[in-house]
């Protein structure tokens, strides 16, 4: 079920250990989701019978922000590392790349 998201809102995976906060909320309703499964607030119970989808395991390290590919309106920072992918609307999300730095000289 899609919900307008915040920025500062905290959130859970369902069928991994994954935790995200929201930096950009984005345009409008999205359904987020990690592991194949609906992302819920960090202070919820899990669902019973979740499992995760093995399609969808390609982990979401600690410290690192994803975005829609191309699209930098919705950015989550990754809090709690976990295996999980983490999605928005079934579409996965991509590592934001780092800004380069100009040089010292």
């Amino acid at each position: 079920m899609p919900v307008t998201l915040k920025a500062g809102t905290r959130l859970a995976s369902q069928v991994c250990e994954t935790q995200v906060i929201v930096v950009r909320p984005g345009d409008g309703a999205v359904e987020l989701g990690c592991g194949g499964a609906p992302m819920i607030g960090h202070h919820e119970t899990p669902a019973a019978g979740l499992a995760a989808d093995p399609a969808l395991q390609a982990g979401s390290p600690l410290g690192k922000r994803f975005v829609l590919d191309g699209d930098t309106s919705l950015e989550l920072l990754v809090t709690r590392a976990g295996k999980g992918s983490l999605t928005a609307g079934g579409v996965a999300l991509v590592e934001k790349e780092t800004a380069r730095l100009p040089s010292s000289d």
